[in-house]
């Protein structure tokens, strides 16, 4: 799409041809790398120093602050992206939010001080709003649908900004309450009218942003061997781990990418809500992966034949999660998984046992272990696809004879 000074705010159509990601949507994603890189840090920073359970609800709700910000603006820019001169300036000030979110990342675990990610988030609204304020004014078909979210963004932000003065003890509880609420604005606001998205768009959105948490991940695990060099030096450990670590990534950037979400998106509009939300559960499992890779290298060259537990279960607990949430999100939406429910939990239960036999194999087996299964899932599910396709030529060709 070509810039221009005013292009007017209309409904983009959901059937356009050839939507893919623009240039602005992915600098806009950039600037989330910074923020997941902080988020991904401090859970790592947790587990090294025993914190983890205690710093957990902390990172679940950072996490969310950091999707929910990408999420409104990657549905929003699906439906009323027109790359004029306004609407970039208006992403611009959402980046500049997003920047002053992940400064405040760090001050949300050290004090538990949310200061910084709320004026952050006051940014980022204040673009927002406006942003659909224009799509009211200028696109009457959508303007009830359009005003609902400007006027719910704009009462949930203003809680927000009243629950950053309540007590940590408080606010943590009260926290769930705000999520909600914000969950509960697009379902309020698209009673009217269903926005104009793109399903493949948003299919492709959602995959670009898997790609940055595996990014994310990835540059965590290089933090990790970095660190682990300079504290302990080059040990066998250390290469396992980080082989293992990588396997284990791109096994699961193969499993997400054989599952098409684009056609029941297209096809079942309806449950957008349901797969949208749920990929919370992915994209977190992600980074907290990259946190538990990160710890792992450092404790393995550190401790070669040593177990540890609750550092293997940093990584296989993420892992775990992913895998179901992969099959929870994609079953409503398909006429058939790609992966097999039985092949799925199988291999979820044997990631998590895996860590209870860490007095045998300890952390650089439990590691290489994970790695293996997911790199097993892999292939078992390739080899079904190849026997389906056999079977599907041996019927066509006896259909035609």
């Amino acid at each position: 799409m070509t810039s221009a000074f005013r292009i007017p705010m209309t409904g983009r159509s959901t059937d356009e041809r050839h939507r893919v990601s623009s240039p602005l949507e992915l600098l806009f994603d950039l600037t989330f790398v910074v923020a997941i890189a902080q988020v991904a840090g401090q859970l790592a920073h947790a587990g090294e120093s025993g914190e983890l359970l205690a710093k957990l609800p902390l990172y679940l709700q950072v996490f969310f602050a950091i999707w929910w910000a990408w999420m409104n603006f990657t549905w929003f820019a699906s439906a009323y992206d027109t790359d004029d001169v306004l609407y970039r300036v208006m992403t611009l000030v959402q980046m500049g939010g997003v920047l002053v979110l992940a400064a405040g990342v760090p001050a949300a675990f050290a004090g538990e001080s949310f200061t910084a990610i709320i004026v952050g988030y006051l940014i980022m609204r204040f673009a927002l709003v406006a942003q659909w304020l224009r799509a009211a004014a200028e696109y009457p078909a959508g303007r009830t649908t359009a005003l609902r979210y400007a006027i719910g963004v704009s009462a949930v932000q203003l809680l927000w900004v009243a629950w950053g003065f309540l007590p940590p003890h408080v606010a943590v509880y009260l926290f769930v309450v705000g999520a909600v609420l914000e969950l509960l604005v697009p379902l309020w606001a698209e009673r009217t009218g269903m926005t104009s998205w793109h399903p493949h768009h948003i299919a492709e959105r959602y995959g670009l942003f898997t790609i940055i948490v595996l990014g994310e991940s990835v540059s965590a695990s290089a933090v990790g061997v970095q660190s682990a060099l300079a504290r302990s030096g080059f040990s066998a450990a250390l290469v396992w781990i980080a082989v293992a670590g990588l396997v284990l990534l791109f096994a699961l950037w193969w499993l997400y990418f054989l599952e098409p979400a684009a056609e029941g998106l297209r096809s079942r509009r309806g449950r957008s809500f349901y797969w949208g939300y749920g990929h919370y559960f992915v994209f977190a499992s992600l980074a907290a992966l990259g946190a538990g890779l990160e710890v792992a290298v450092q404790e393995g060259a550190a401790h070669e034949a040593a177990a540890n537990t609750t550092v293997e279960y940093m990584i296989a607990a993420p892992v775990a999660v992913f895998l179901f949430m992969l099959y929870v999100l994609h079953a409503p939406l398909v006429p058939e998984v790609v992966i097999r429910p039985l092949k799925t939990a199988i291999s979820i239960a044997l990631i998590l046992l895996l860590p209870l036999a860490s007095p045998v194999i300890g952390l650089v087996g439990v590691t290489i272990g994970i790695a293996l299964v997911a790199a097993a899932l892999v292939a078992a599910t390739l080899i079904d696809r190849a026997v389906e396709l056999r079977r599907a030529g041996e019927g066509s060709e006896a259909a035609a004879s």
